[in-house]
């Protein structure tokens, strides 16, 4: 665990204010869900609540099952972050956010179809691009958006068909049904 050094007082109503400045280098906001753990000896822990998260070692079976069916990456998020990959290396993208225009778009229910230099073509996580067709659909269960799922190819030669996407839709409500069980 890391000191930042700053102390706060817990008000007369149980309350405490996690400083501006870590929850801006933590990419928590207002409305962030926060999970609360306790440990034994007495430290309290704050972590960013995923419901995805809960899913994390089932969706990274389905990335693999869905990959190896396809022939392409797959990518499988939270709100935030990619929490299982298959065909491209841990490392590059596992746990790393995911964009926030990406982000925005599947939050706003859109379905992304694109190739390398196309409009609507962008980068899923910061500084992996090593791709050149994409798509993307985002995870809706009870209503909200919870994640997205990716599919993606590194020829430009139209690989990725009306098939894939119909794959790619079915993993995402699939995942959705997994959430609301």
């Amino acid at each position: 665990m890391k000191a930042t050094g700053i102390v706060r007082r817990i008000d007369e109503l149980g309350r405490i204010v996690i400083p501006k400045e870590i929850r801006r280098t933590l990419g928590i906001r207002e409305g962030t869900p926060i999970e609360i753990f306790t440990d034994r000896e007495g430290e309290v822990i704050l972590k960013k609540y995923s419901p995805m998260g809960e899913l994390s070692s089932f969706a990274n079976q389905y990335a693999e099952s869905l990959g190896q069916i396809t022939g392409f990456a797959v990518l499988i998020s939270d709100r935030e972050q990619i929490i299982a990959c298959y065909g491209v290396g841990k490392a590059d993208v596992l746990n790393k956010p995911v964009t926030k225009e990406i982000e925005e778009r599947l939050n706003e229910r859109e379905f992304i179809f694109a190739k390398e230099g196309e409009k609507g073509f962008a980068e899923i996580v910061e500084g992996y691009g090593d791709y050149k067709e994409e798509m993307a659909a985002p995870i809706i269960a009870g209503g909200d958006y919870i994640g997205g799922v990716f599919l993606l190819s590194k020829t430009e030669k139209g690989k990725l068909t009306v098939a894939e996407k119909k794959l790619l839709l079915t993993a995402a409500s699939f995942l959705a049904k997994q959430m609301e069980e």
